[in-house]
């Protein structure tokens, strides 16, 4: 029997990413000068300001957690003689991470769960917050950032092999936004959201002892996540036009990230 799909809350997750190391997320490099970076960082074409991208940070926590999970299917064949590995995400819909982030319409899936509903994770773009702070240290190489030189070295005939990549420094800050939407097929919506919002702890828990962006295992993109707020808005607050209140859930599984007064950056 067929039940009509209704959204019944909203909840959202802001706060901020602060940089501990130099970080490198990649953008286009067309139009670069004589004497730039190799290797540019994403910016946004209005401000210029370097942002983290929504899809880099959604990416990685579903990366990491389906790892931590052991739910992505690792697959090999043969290929001119040399073996090709391939990890394929999890399509499963019983399992609450594809549920979560989210379960691409060719496979079926609708046919074999009946609490299926679309992705549940907006991850927003994280917009540079202490520009000022930045450009009043007149130490970055270009504006809010940094130039790391790399060099490859040829080990047969030691030749190096210079590239120098453009970084977001540490002690950059970004805005985090997370929307997690929760329905009324989520069987107890209360437990149901729970069990979302741990996934969100363990995938931020999983990015801070792992690395955003590229480089990573060369010292880029260590971060910390601070959580400032945890509301939500129910379907009943938008129809009457009444404002978020807080998430009580969401809040208790998401302390961990909320500092002191005195720790606050």
């Amino acid at each position: 029997m067929s039940e009509t799909l209704k959204m019944s809350k909203k909840i959202f997750i802001r706060g901020k990413i602060i940089t501990k190391t130099g970080m490198h997320i990649g953008g286009s490099s067309l139009g670069l000068q004589i004497g730039g970076a190799d290797k540019v960082v994403v910016r946004n074409p209005v401000t210029n300001l370097p942002y983290i991208p929504g899809s880099s940070l959604k990416g990685k926590m579903r990366s990491l957690l389906e790892k931590s999970l052991g739910l992505i299917e690792v697959t090999s064949k043969q290929k001119d003689g040399k073996t090709e590995w391939e990890g394929r995400l999890c399509t499963d819909p019983s399992e609450d991470v594809a549920q979560l982030f989210g379960i691409p319409a060719d496979t079926g899936a609708e046919a074999e769960i009946e609490n299926l509903a679309p992705t549940r994770l907006t991850v927003r773009d994280a917009p540079m917050l202490n520009e000022k702070k930045l450009v009043a240290a007149e130490n970055t190489d270009m504006y809010c950032t940094e130039i790391k030189t790399e060099v490859n070295i040829d080990r047969l005939t030691s030749a190096a092999n210079p590239r120098n990549f453009e970084r977001v420094p540490a002690g950059a800050e970004f805005g985090l936004d997370l929307v997690v939407d929760i329905y009324n097929i989520d069987n107890g919506e209360n437990k149901r959201a729970g069990a979302f919002i741990d996934l969100i702890r363990q995938g931020l828990t999983l990015i801070e002892d792992d690395y955003l962006g590229g480089q990573g295992t060369r010292g880029y993109g260590q971060v910390k996540f601070y959580i400032e707020s945890v509301t939500e808005r129910t379907a009943d607050d938008y129809r009457k036009g009444r404002s978020g209140q807080t998430c009580q859930v969401a809040q208790e599984k998401l302390s961990v990230f909320m500092p002191r007064s005195e720790d606050r950056p």
